[in-house]
């Protein structure tokens, strides 16, 4: 798929996702070395939206498993259509058990949710599960197999093997620990807040139109809430969100009174709103 470093980060950059150095290298390796690839960091810094732009600049099919607390086998994997499977064990009264039974466990009562779809495709695929530090423990089981091996087993049908493999992406947002096993599967990426100078460029990408200069103190003054000891630091999307606000609210630099009005874009906890009200000092950004 790629055939450089810096074929990663040139064509990643025409879908509008700037990758660091890091982030580029880590994706060319996984790419090569056919690993999957572990991405974490806090909400908002662009995990989720790096799967979205490998599978755009591949030309591949994104198949997603978003992760949350309560996701099981059926969710993940795949699951039988119990109501068609019914249907067909009344139309069958004449057979005996044994061909219903064959029949009912076939590929037509097959219902293949995202692992199965992605180990199952034959075209060029990225699997992306999401948020994976959101599920149990015990999903983290049904991952292995699938990324040790990239294949599945259904009982009834016997071990599905991958012909062409998915590149695949997890993401989380570190809430809990994900185990050793798991990790040792995959390359390790930690996606953090950019360095300034990359998310000025950033900002310019996402918000056509905003000054410079708008763009740098926008960034700046994020800066320095996130050095603030907040509930929830802003994101890189929550930058983004408030250089677009701006730019609608006509400002062309940051005053006191701009600023203090369109905090609760950027923080989304009162506390924290009161907090950087009190005490940042636009003189000092």
């Amino acid at each position: 798929m790629f055939t450089s470093v810096d074929e990663v980060s040139a064509r990643l950059a025409e879908t509008g996702y700037l990758a660091s150095p890091a982030v580029a290298t880590t994706v060319f390796l996984a790419d090569r070395l056919g690993k999957p690839l572990l991405v974490e960091g806090p909400a908002g810094v662009g995990k989720t939206e790096l799967a979205k732009a490998v599978a755009h600049v591949a030309g591949a099919r994104l198949v997603r498993l978003q992760c949350y607390e309560g996701v099981d086998e059926s969710r993940a994997l795949y699951e039988w259509n119990h109501a068609k499977q019914l249907l067909r064990i009344s139309a069958g009264r004449d057979e005996t058990w044994d061909e219903t039974r064959t029949d009912i466990f076939s590929e037509e009562f097959l219902l293949p949710r995202p692992l199965l779809t992605a180990i199952r495709g034959d075209e060029p695929t990225v699997l992306l599960i999401d948020e994976t530090d959101k599920a149990d423990v015990e999903v983290e089981g049904l991952l292995l197999e699938v990324l040790s091996d990239f294949q599945v087993t259904v009982p009834e049908l016997g071990t599905i093997t991958a012909t062409r493999r998915p590149f695949v992406v997890l993401t989380s947002n570190a809430s809990r620990e994900l185990s050793e096993a798991l990790r040792r599967r995959c390359l390790f990426l930690h996606i953090g807040f950019p360095e300034e100078e990359l998310e000025r460029r950033i900002v310019r990408l996402k918000v056509p139109g905003i000054d410079a200069a708008l763009a740098e103190s926008v960034v700046r003054v994020v800066g320095a809430l996130r050095a603030m000891d907040l509930r929830k630091a802003p994101s890189v999307a929550e930058t983004i969100d408030w250089a677009r606000t701006l730019l609608a609210l006509g400002a062309t630099t940051l005053d006191e009174s701009v600023v203090r009005d369109s905090l609760g874009v950027i923080l989304k906890h009162q506390d924290d709103v009161l907090k950087a009200a009190a005490k940042l000092d636009l003189d000092a950004v």
